[in-house]
């Protein structure tokens, strides 16, 4: 693999300093290239079999420019199942510990707002296009949780917790039909996908759009309340500040939408064999339908 290669055809007079790889996972390997005189930059190299999140990762880059150029990467080039896209200045929030969270996460709340305004023609998972999709939000969520149920059972899942899971969504079923116009979600909108600078705690935006959704914008609040937030009061607070006005059925939607993304990520590491984890999160989502 010839990262130097790949970069020096794409971006002609480019003189690397250095290739480092940041991240090698099952779906893509991620290597930074810095230039000399020039920005750095993203090359993002597919395994074969998720080739097909390259195209995706392109739409929905596309998508996001409309409402957020400066803050998402920039796509340089798309090549035979690699990327190269423009570096982000900052680190992870998930690797700083801010001196005011809330106003850290007031910044979040209002890119979240801005994702939200790009509105979607139906609900369904996006690749460069809304794939099997439904036109209201009952019928998707209803297909997300059936699905993702026939999974845990398929997975050994504890059958009590399964019973509970279905009992509670169809308790609060009414819940999914106050959305009404599906918008692009970011869907994995946690502190590790969030930039920051340091020196003065600006956000400085986003990346990893790999599980966008098109489906009510609650879903990406419970997500960041599922994976980051986690009962921290001052970062919900600081969240609810940036994003705006929010629906009064809100806690109780993005409850239900918290009990899916944890039977999602469930599913998602029996299926991978990882089962440290299992417990923690068949713990949350007890909790939830045990209220």
């Amino acid at each position: 693999m010839d990262i130097e290669a790949m970069v020096a055809k794409a971006c002609p007079g480019s003189e690397i300093a250095e290739v480092v790889r940041r991240t090698g996972g099952q779906l893509s390997t991620v290597f930074e290239v810095r230039r000399r005189a020039a920005q750095p930059l993203i090359v993002k190299v597919y395994t074969p079999e998720w080739a097909w999140k390259q195209a995706k990762e392109v739409h929905v880059y596309g998508l996001l420019e409309t409402q957020l150029a400066d803050t998402v990467p920039k796509v340089i080039h798309v090549g035979d199942s690699f990327t190269i896209l423009t570096k982000l200045d900052g680190v992870p929030l998930s690797e700083t510990d801010p001196p005011d969270w809330r106003a850290t996460y007031q910044q979040l709340g209002q890119l979240l707002a801005a994702i939200h305004r790009i509105e979607q023609p139906a609900y369904g998972y996006l690749t460069d296009e809304i794939l099997d999709p439904l036109p209201d939000n009952t019928q998707y969520m209803r297909r997300q949780f059936a699905k993702k149920l026939k999974e845990f059972e398929d997975l050994n899942g504890d059958p009590a917790l399964h019973q509970g899971i279905q009992q509670y969504v169809e308790t609060h079923a009414a819940l999914l039909e106050s959305s009404t116009t599906p918008v692009l979600c970011h869907n994995d909108f946690h502190e590790g996908n969030v930039l920051v600078d340091p020196s003065t705690w600006r956000v400085t935006g986003f990346i990893d759009v790999e599980n966008a959704i098109a489906a009510d914008p609650l879903m990406d609040l419970a997500k960041t309340q599922s994976y980051s937030i986690r009962g921290n009061e001052e970062k919900l607070d600081g969240l609810r500040d940036g994003y705006g006005d929010l629906p009064p059925d809100w806690r109780e939607r993005t409850t239900l939408y918290r009990l899916y993304h944890s039977l999602e990520l469930w599913d998602w590491f029996a299926s991978i064999g990882t089962t440290v984890h299992l417990d923690s999160i068949a713990g949350d989502m007890a909790e939830i339908v045990r209220t």
